[in-house]
């Protein structure tokens, strides 16, 4: 499994200038720590953010395959979503490049 400095790293190339999400979104790994998106800027701080998933960092890994299906695994409760849902609906893109 990745390290949170690899996974920073991949979606950071992925986000490039900017997200394009038009808000900021965190993903909280929970003891394993977070990023936070926000425009072109993707670091581990831990600040409020439009749209926060909670997930591991395996199952952030797996979403980024396309190894797990982001309904399923809100309705088990994998993934948690708090704030701006149409947020996390745009996600798609950038988590593709960041697994490329």
């Amino acid at each position: 499994m990745a390290t949170l400095e690899e996974i920073t790293a991949r979606l950071r190339e992925a986000v490039g200038d900017d997200s394009g999400l038009g808000s900021s979104v965190k993903f909280d790994f929970r003891d394993d720590g977070c990023i936070h998106v926000d425009g072109g800027a993707v670091t581990n701080i831990d600040k409020p953010a439009d749209c926060t998933l909670a997930l591991s960092k395996h199952d952030f890994e797996e979403l980024a395959r396309g190894r797990l299906d982001p309904a399923m695994a809100m309705m088990r409760g994998r993934i948690k979503v708090a704030g701006d849902f149409a947020v996390a609906m745009k996600l798609r893109t950038i988590l593709e490049r960041a697994h490329g």
